[in-house]
């Protein structure tokens, strides 16, 4: 396979993913907004820096209200991890690769696209984004589903997994680092009486909730949360679970040792560190070492399949 087919395959992996996950980080919020008592103020910028974009969103915008951050979130695309921006991206390198992949998930994409562009003015009104995010994350869950259940599972099926589960273990830790980043105000009421619907909530947006309650049966708490977003193996959207998803498609591949023995190191801290336990400030210095060793593991794929010499 050409490196620039498997290149453009992990990144549609990654595009997709990553719309996806910036309509579930927007939910956190706003399923907050609506839970939370009118007394009780949110913040909106948070999520800027959740998604390391302070810089670019103050160079365009004066305050982080709600509606400049939903539509820098969503629809500007000089913010390239906007959802127009991400799906742009994913139906770009779909389109080059469309010898590859199905037809009929080339067909959602585009479709995808279109929706999103056409019906972004939706993410602003309160009554409505709900309906729209819900489409980006359920459309791209049945792209998903098209490609797994279509595509030949060949090396270029592997590159697309591999991408998709780097950005959603990326993503998977920054959007637990919305709770980190104290979206309420940092007060004592905020902090206990609202602390079970603040992780409600994280786990709502990973559509991780049901599946908690299945495994852990006592009522939220913030240790066993993060014990299960972070290690739980047997959920999909668990960090463990995609580090070991992107493994096991490497061995599929040539030349993965090297890479291998990265994503084992980032393992190895994962496991050693029981976040579960971690208190506030360690649980930043924890997520931030975990999205740096998931540049080093990326980094290292450009260099061995995408961009060698």
């Amino acid at each position: 396979m050409l490196s620039r087919v498997a290149n453009n395959l992990c990144w549609m992996g990654r595009y997709l993913e990553r719309a996806e996950n910036t309509a579930r980080l927007i939910n956190v919020n706003s399923n907050l907004l609506l839970d939370l008592p009118r007394s009780i103020s949110l913040g909106w910028e948070p999520i800027v820096d959740i998604l390391s974009y302070r810089e670019l969103f103050y160079s365009t915008h004066k305050e982080a209200v709600e509606r400049n951050v939903i539509n820098f979130m969503v629809a500007d695309q000089k913010n390239h991890g906007s959802i127009i921006s991400s799906l742009s991206a994913a139906r770009e390198n779909a389109r080059t690769v469309r010898e590859i992949i199905p037809r009929e998930s080339w067909e959602r994409i585009n479709e995808l696209y279109s929706y999103a562009k056409e019906n972004c003015q939706k993410a602003q009104a309160r009554r409505s984004r709900y309906g729209f995010l819900s489409e980006i994350i359920q459309s791209n869950q049945t792209i998903t589903g098209i490609l797994a259940g279509t595509m030949t599972h060949d090396e270029g099926y592997e590159f697309l997994r591999i991408g998709r589960n780097l950005e959603r273990a990326d993503m998977t830790t920054r959007i637990i680092d919305v709770r980190s980043a104290s979206l309420l105000q940092d007060t004592e009421t905020s902090q206990s009486a609202f602390e079970n619907i603040q992780w409600m909530s994280v786990l709502k947006s990973l559509t991780a909730y049901q599946m908690y309650r299945r495994e852990v049966r006592l009522r939220i708490r913030r240790p066993d949360v993060l014990k299960f977003l972070l290690l739980e193996d047997r959920f999909p959207r668990s960090l463990l679970h995609a580090l070991r998803q992107v493994e096991h498609c490497l061995k599929t591949l040539p030349n993965h040792e090297e890479i291998i023995m990265q994503i084992r190191v980032v393992e190895t801290q994962l496991l050693d560190a029981n976040p579960q336990s971690l208190i506030q400030e360690k649980l930043h210095e924890f997520i931030d070492d975990m999205q740096l060793g998931l540049n080093t593991i990326f980094d290292k794929i450009n260099q061995t399949y995408f961009f060698h010499t």
